[in-house]
Parts: C-alpha cells; sequence; structure tokens
C-alpha cells in the first residue's frame, strides 16, 4: 500500500522555506540581503533572495548554512553551483532561489537591475542587512 503525502501549498511552502533562508542569512551575517518576489516575471521561482558575503569563504560558508537550515525545515535542495570557487554560489530551493556572491561580482552581473520589476517581499525575518537596503532604495528612488 502506498501513502501518498499531501503537498503544502506553493504560497505556504514558500514562506516557511523563506524563513530558513532568511534566518541562515542572518546568521551568518550576510551583507546587503534582497528578497525579490518575482512570481510575476517568470514561472521557474516564486521567491529571489540575493545576498553578499565578504570573503569566498564567508560566502561558501552561508550557502551552506542555507543549505543546512533548508533540510532542518523539511525541504530538500534541487541543488548548489560554484562552491568551488566560491564567488557566487547559487542554492536552488525549488520555491526559492538563492544567491549568495561576492559584492564585486554582484555589482558586475547586476542580478537587481534584471529582477527589478520584482516586487520586494517581505522579509520573514527582521534583518537588519534587509531592513538597511530597503532604506537605501527608497532613499535612492527619491
Amino acid at each position: 500500500m502506498t501513502t501518498r503525502t499531501r503537498l503544502r501549498p506553493a504560497e505556504e511552502r514558500a514562506s516557511s522555506l523563506q524563513l530558513a533562508v532568511t534566518t541562515a542569512l542572518d546568521d551568518m551575517k550576510a551583507v546587503n540581503v534582497r528578497v525579490l518576489d518575482v512570481r510575476s516575471l517568470t514561472d521557474i521561482v516564486d521567491i529571489m533572495v540575493i545576498a553578499s558575503g565578504n570573503s569566498d569563504r564567508h560566502v561558501r560558508s552561508i550557502a551552506e548554512r542555507v543549505v543546512e537550515k533548508a533540510k532542518a525545515a523539511g525541504f530538500r535542495p534541487l541543488g548548489t553551483e560554484g562552491e568551488r570557487d566560491g564567488e557566487w554560489v547559487l542554492v536552488d530551493l525549488q520555491d526559492v532561489l538563492v544567491h549568495v556572491m561576492l559584492p564585486r561580482v554582484r555589482e558586475f552581473y547586476g542580478l537587481e537591475r534584471l529582477w527589478d520589476s520584482g516586487e520586494e517581499a517581505l522579509p520573514a525575518v527582521a534583518s537588519p542587512a534587509v531592513s538597511h537596503a530597503a532604506a537605501r532604495r527608497r532613499r535612492s528612488s527619491r
């Protein structure tokens, strides 16, 4: 006999996973964290999280902690890319895509500009890095 597990709605999965991700980023002191709701722009992912680390080792450590917290919350990552170099690590958590980069790499590729028409998702955890970035964006848009 096979038992079928009932899947949680996409919004519920994304919000609890977003909480795990933002907690991990806050724990590891990630810099300049942006949480973007890109549901209106793409069918691939619901939430995109972009964060920076201070060194390649810091970037790798942040990504590892995100994977650990996601697994602890019951979410299995589909994969990670870029851990060897540590300049840009991508963690694919199905509903949430996490980019952790060095500041120079982040500035060069400009993912925020690419996904700018996505709405800023409310952070699940009131992280000083997230609120500081939001305040800076409001000042620059004036």
